[in-house]
């Protein structure tokens, strides 16, 4: 049997956060674009960000309740990985 991702059971809501961000993308190109008050920009991008990293956030949450649980449940070196790769991606987001 192939694994599937924790996120799997909310992709749909992922994927419509994630067209809402692309659409607050195309939202900055044109306030850029119209010259808008600088301001109004940065707030925007602040809101983008925000929404980027609640995306981000839940994404973590699944990969450490479904990989790394299940992986330290096998107690082969598969959870050392995983552990591993979460502590990364936390460091990532963080440096962010």
């Amino acid at each position: 049997m192939e694994h599937q991702h924790g996120y799997i059971q909310r992709k749909d809501d992922y994927l419509k956060r994630l067209r809402r961000i692309e659409g607050q993308a195309r939202g900055l190109q044109r306030m850029v674009e119209e010259e808008k008050y600088c301001i109004d920009i940065l707030t925007q991008v602040s809101a983008m960000t925000k929404a980027l990293h609640a995306v981000s956030m839940g994404l973590l949450e699944e990969h450490m309740t479904h990989c790394v649980v299940d992986a330290a449940r096998a107690g082969d070196d598969e959870a050392q990985v995983k552990i591993k790769e979460a502590t990364d991606a936390i460091s990532r987001l963080v440096r962010s």
